[in-house]
């Protein structure tokens, strides 16, 4: 068996051979194991005793010849190669120099795809450097794919930064790639905070925009795939000529429910929130000031 030696904080960077990473793309001395990475299958050398001693997946991998590999079970030599179809050549190397030396170099292309592989692998201090790059280097373009891998992992400290930073910067975030992007329940989740940097009115068009992108994309209806999310719409911010635009466009695509609709209208009828959920009445930082709102009562059940 093989004994696993103390290490250094992740980030200290203690190469155990030298430049390793850059060396794993040819044969370098003494390597005795080989991987075939990625659709360009781009052959990766590096040394079995490394690999095993400081990840257990790749242990399992090297012993058993099944653990992401793409081959039959005892088919492959302790050599390999192991075939890794389904990993960018980029994402896996830095994978490997973190193994060789502690550290990892990362950018904005491939830091997401190498937390990735940080929890597949099991490598917990690997994916806490991956989440201070991400932090360190959050962009509008990027914030919500973040948010998404954030949930998706439960790393609790990345997705409360990122919603920190929709919250300042909203109206660009809604309007990227990734926004569109964002699941049922995360953009559910998005829509729950008050400090959201946009008009009421916007966030509607924003959600009825990724409603439609889903629906093609998952081939489901408009009002099943934003079911969850419209809830957290607050309609009773909205002025009555507002209500009534949206009134007329729902029917359209019917992304908001009647009783939503219905129970808005109320909010305005009896000149307070009553019946409708409080924090549908609560304006968001973002929110447009509109006469009525010093009617809506904020505690109301």
């Amino acid at each position: 068996s093989l004994l696993v030696c103390p290490i250094p904080a992740p980030g200290h960077r203690v190469p155990l051979l030298p430049k390793a990473p850059h060396l794993s793309r040819s044969p370098f001395p003494h390597s005795d194991v080989t991987f075939v990475v990625g659709q360009e299958q781009q052959k990766v050398f590096a040394h079995r005793c490394v690999l095993a001693c400081r990840c257990q997946a790749f242990r399992g991998m090297l012993s058993q010849g099944l653990v992401g590999s793409e081959e039959a079970p005892g088919s492959i030599p302790p050599q390999g190669p192991f075939v890794l179809g389904n990993v960018q050549p980029e994402v896996f190397l830095a994978v490997i120099e973190f193994l060789y030396t502690n550290s990892v170099t990362l950018n904005s292309h491939i830091a997401l795809e190498v937390l990735t592989s940080s929890v597949e692998y099991g490598l917990q201090d690997l994916c806490k450097l991956c989440v201070k790059f991400i932090k360190d280097t959050l962009s509008v373009e990027q914030v919500c794919e973040a948010l998404q891998a954030a949930v998706t992992y439960g790393l609790a400290d990345l997705q409360q930064h990122c919603l920190a930073f929709i919250e300042g910067c909203t109206a660009a975030v809604v309007r990227t790639q990734g926004f569109h992007e964002l699941s049922d329940a995360v953009l559910a989740w998005v829509l729950r905070s008050n400090r959201l940097a946009v008009d009421e009115l916007d966030l509607v068009q924003a959600v009825r925009e990724w409603a439609h992108v889903s629906s093609a994309v998952l081939e489901r209806p408009v009002p099943e795939v934003a079911a969850l999310p419209v809830q957290e719409l607050r309609l009773p911010l909205l002025a009555p000529s507002e209500l009534a635009t949206l009134e007329s466009h729902n029917q359209q695509d019917l992304l908001i429910p009647v009783e939503s609709i219905a129970a808005a209208w109320r909010a305005h009828a009896l000149r307070k929130g009553s019946g409708v959920p409080s924090r549908l009445c609560r304006p968001r930082r973002g929110t447009r000031p509109r006469d009525h709102h010093r009617h809506l009562d904020p505690h109301a059940k």
